[in-house]
This record gives C-alpha cells, sequence and structure tokens, in this order.
C-alpha cells in the first residue's frame, strides 16, 4: 500500500518535487506549471498565466498532465 507522503511527491530530473512546485515541460512549445497533484507518475499541473497554456495542443488550457520523466 501507497503512504500518503510517496502520493504527493514525484522524481523529476533526479530531483523529488511536491504539490506547489513549479516544472517545465514541452508541449509545442516549452512551458511551466505549478504541480496541483501527484498521481503515482503523473503530474496534473496548473498554468502559471491566467491566460492558461500556450502552443497548438494545450492553449488556452489551465490544467493539463504530464509525465513526470518528460519534465524538467
Amino acid at each position: 500500500m501507497i503512504n500518503e507522503m510517496e502520493k504527493m511527491m514525484a522524481i523529476v530530473d533526479g530531483i523529488v518535487v511536491n504539490v506547489g512546485d513549479v516544472v517545465c515541460f514541452k508541449s509545442d512549445i516549452e512551458q511551466c506549471g505549478e504541480i496541483v497533484r501527484i498521481s503515482g507518475s503523473t503530474l496534473t499541473l496548473k498554468a502559471r498565466s491566467h491566460y492558461g497554456f500556450e502552443g497548438d495542443y494545450i492553449g488556452g488550457e489551465e490544467f493539463t498532465t504530464v509525465n513526470a520523466r518528460d519534465c524538467w
């Protein structure tokens, strides 16, 4: 059984990250988001701009999910 602490952290580029941390990723363009949820190796990110994320794929979206291994 996974304990509560393991659900609140993930490894990104060899560094432990937690909810509230900011990570960068590439979806059409390089961009960053704040971690609002961690589920295994999947991070739910919130756009740092009130306009949402940029790009053709997720442009305008306020939230997106990204695998931790695809972040830095």
